[in-house]
């Protein structure tokens, strides 16, 4: 290649730049989130990201089970819809190359009860309801810790079971319910721990109705995910600033109170 040659190149590529650039900022990001509060709120982050020149395109699925997948063939560019420890069984299970890249809201589990006002009330030997299901039991014997009616073991953790337990200071008789019999058994017990989407369908609001709330800052909060691939590039800091901006906060606590929390 001549000096000339060599020269017309650089010149056609200090052309070409501007273009790319112009290209790469009119990119649309393709967002898979569930319905209802996910679809909600990102649609708001959609309104704050458009001000700061990143364009999103909200994808409702209605299967969640089909958002990772989706992500991981590129059919979309970014998933908001589960919480960490959701997203690390997805990809042991699958083997997909997906990271969390920030937290975005916590759809908290929370005590509900028709006897009780307030948790000092609670009797010696009372019986209370959980989940039935390993992800359920876990999450309620955290919340349940955290209120100081139970211990269990350290190292359970996020996978910790009735058979971890090493405190029970009121005696507590544990009940194992299907989560579509809590919302019953409140007939029936001192209380019961429910989930977000199980008290939707029942009608209760956790910032209305519940006796205590699982914390903002739980391992169980949502993430926003992207390819591993993904992780550096510009849009992706673009759209966790718009996400974690004083709009989207303002968004959640007036549409949905403490219903809905903001680990940020």
């Amino acid at each position: 290649m001549t000096r000339r040659s060599i020269g017309l190149l650089a010149a056609l590529l200090l052309l070409a730049a501007p273009f790319q650039v112009a290209l790469a900022a009119a990119q649309t990001i393709r967002v898979g989130v569930t319905p209802g509060a996910q679809a909600e709120i990102m649609n708001e982050v959609r309104r704050v990201a458009a001000t700061q020149g990143l364009a999103l395109d909200v994808v409702v699925f209605d299967q969640p089970a089909r958002i990772d997948a989706a992500l991981a063939a590129k059919q979309i560019d970014v998933a908001s819809f589960e919480d960490a420890a959701a997203l690390d069984a997805q990809r042991k299970q699958h083997g997909y190359a997906l990271t969390s890249v920030a937290t975005t809201v916590t759809f908290p589990v929370a005590l509900y009860s028709r006897k009780l006002t307030h948790l000092g009330q609670l009797q010696r030997g009372a019986t209370i309801a959980i989940p039935d299901d390993r992800d359920g039991i876990a999450r309620a014997l955290i919340l349940l810790q955290n209120e100081t009616l139970l211990t269990f073991r350290d190292d359970a953790g996020m996978h910790a079971t009735l058979a971890d337990i090493t405190g029970n200071r009121l005696n507590l008789k544990i009940r194992r319910l299907p989560r579509a019999r809590l919302y019953d058994s409140l007939d029936s017990v001192a209380f019961a721990v429910i989930d977000s989407d199980t008290a939707a369908r029942a009608g209760l609001q956790p910032a209305r109705d519940a006796l205590s709330l699982e914390d903002a800052r739980s391992p169980y909060a949502n993430v926003l995910t992207v390819r591993d691939a993904d992780r550096g590039n510009p849009w992706v800091a673009q759209l966790v600033a718009a996400y974690h901006s004083t709009d989207v906060a303002h968004f959640i606590l007036t549409r949905y109170q403490d219903s809905v929390r903001r680990p940020w």
